[in-house]
């Protein structure tokens, strides 16, 4: 048997085995230098020059004293200087903590306090935001960089950012992760409680990009158009990053504007295209839609929420080139779990797919014994995915992970053929007069309704059912529904006690960044309905 390795020899080993989320880029730069790699507002970079730049910031952070395992914050919105840190932070060992640029001073200070980030990256725009957040801390972000993005002037306390990206150094920096180093944390939304971060690897995120770009079908011959907000893991982990990894091209915008996306489509032929179901809905319904050529997009995704049934059947009538997909799954899965390949989307309506290839998922009971097919219970996971931990809370780790699968907090069932139908969150399910009812049940029914453009579906506190289903409407432009009509419509199509005890109509509804309907909201505006 041959001695062991002296240290030095080791270290050389590990270097050219090195796999770790720095070097995705360097490899596409490799493969494709002079391919366009990233587009944003006027400027174009090549590979070969992102990869560049990415050295020069790591370089400039590391001159900074920033080093392996530090936790830096990142506050903006979508923007070349993001995809820069994204990598250049990874190239160093740094944690990514993005913070969602919607969050008020109280909200922006939890997470800098508990992710313990004693360095902020934030948009001009978003500095002010960032500075009463210090002012709640007893030990706010000693550096502060600001990033050029609108004209605002940050106050003071605040370095350009824009002189890390032009660091004199663009030798390549390199320092050695194990497989399971945190290297990203993302916070939850907090919609239970305070948010909790969730710590990924890249060995969680790796496993992740082969999953979905082996079902997603994606290769290095899209050009991507990421409208959805980076800090979020699904813009970030299940496209831009494997764009980049692929080599495809990717236009970034800095916001949901369908006119500006429609438009995008037709000027570049995109050909590839992610969208909640809200964002989705706000396309086919804006008025440029059968003005523009979108026949280039051919690959959809949607996730965050089921699709209902009547926008599938549109979106295939509209776009009949387009093969769609659904990345079901949640931010400790970093984010990917289920897929529902294109063949299936009209035949297998509202399903979350099948697992991705490597996932493992059952759905469980109270006691998290597997139940069968068409029962309803919690869904679990067993996947490399997964985080690593939530972040200094170690009792909620140990809950989630109990009996050693991840639990979901989504309720589902498998039909015989594996797959997957997300009845609903836990905390979404409706308890009325002793029934269990699936808010997206009736969400469905009322969105086959013809005048109906967007429906959130809560239960309301009630003095006789406990909890009383309640529907707040968006109606199509030009349509004016009345409340009596469609609860009649909804005794027609459900259960008596599934239909609305009452019905709302709004021009719109609330919506996080991520265009994920905040039902919370719904709840507290509307939680004395019933009183009196």
């Amino acid at each position: 048997m041959a001695e062991d390795m002296t240290g030095a020899a080791a270290a050389q080993v590990a270097r050219a085995r090195s796999h770790q989320m720095g070097d995705l880029l360097i490899r596409s730069a490799a493969r494709h230098p002079q391919k366009t790699a990233l587009i944003f507002r006027d400027h174009r970079d090549s590979f070969a020059e992102l990869s560049a730049v990415v050295m020069r910031t790591a370089n400039a952070l590391v001159a900074r004293g920033i080093s392996r395992g530090d936790r830096v914050a990142l506050l903006s919105h979508n923007s070349r200087a993001f995809v820069i840190l994204r990598f250049a932070l990874a190239r160093i060992g740094a944690v990514l903590t993005p913070v969602n640029f919607m969050l008020n001073a109280q909200d922006v200070a939890y997470i800098l306090d508990h992710s313990g980030a004693r360095t902020i990256l934030a948009e001009d725009t978003l500095c002010a935001v960032a500075d009463a957040a210090f002012a709640l801390m007893t030990d706010p972000p000693r550096l502060r960089f600001a990033i050029a993005h609108s004209g605002a002037t940050p106050g003071p306390g605040w370095e350009p950012a824009e002189p890390l990206f032009a660091h004199p150094d663009a030798s390549e920096h390199w320092v050695p992760l194990a497989p399971d180093d945190p290297i990203q944390m993302m916070y939850t939304s907090g919609t239970e409680s305070r948010p909790k971060g969730a710590l990924l690897s890249f060995q969680s995120l790796y496993a992740q990009y082969v999953g979905l770009i082996s079902d997603g079908e994606m290769t290095a011959d899209a050009v991507d158009l990421h409208c959805l907000p980076l800090f979020h893991c699904a813009q970030l982990d299940c496209f831009l990053t494997p764009d980049l990894m692929l080599g495809a091209t990717s236009i970034l915008h800095d916001g949901v504007d369908p006119a500006a996306m429609l438009a995008e489509i037709e000027t570049s032929r995109v050909t590839k295209l992610f969208c909640p179901p809200t964002v989705w809905i706000a396309l086919l319904r804006h008025p440029d839609f059968d003005r523009r050529d979108l026949s280039s997009l051919t690959q959809g995704y949607y996730g965050a929420s089921i699709m209902p049934g009547a926008i599938v059947r549109e979106l295939s009538d509209r776009l009949p080139a387009l093969r769609l997909f659904n990345f079901y799954g949640q931010t400790e899965m970093a984010p990917l779990a289920t897929v529902l390949r294109p063949e299936v989307q009209l035949t297998r309506l509202g399903s979350a797919g099948r697992p991705s290839v490597n996932v493992e998922t059952r759905v469980v009971d109270a006691e998290d014994r597997p139940l069968p097919p068409g029962e309803v219970g919690e869904i679990v996971h067993r996947s490399p995915h997964l985080i690593r931990e939530y972040y200094n809370d170690p009792d909620k780790t140990a809950a989630a992970f109990r009996g050693g699968w991840f639990h979901s907090g989504d309720l589902g069932r498998f039909d015989a053929d594996g797959y997957l139908y997300v009845v609903d969150r836990k905390k979404d399910m409706i308890k009325s007069g002793g029934e269990n009812i699936a808010s997206r049940e009736v969400e469905e029914a009322l969105f086959r309704h013809p005048e109906v453009a967007e429906v959130a579906v809560i239960g309301v506190p009630h003095p006789k059912w406990i909890e009383a289903v309640v529907a707040v409407v968006v109606p199509k432009p030009g349509c004016t529904p009345g409340p009596e009509a469609l609860q009649a419509y909804c005794r027609e199509h459900l259960s008596g006690f599934k239909s609305p005890k009452h019905i709302e109509i709004t021009q719109s509804l609330p919506k996080n960044a991520s265009g994920k309907i905040l039902k919370r909201d719904l709840r507290d505006r509307l939680a004395a309905l019933f009183e009196g």
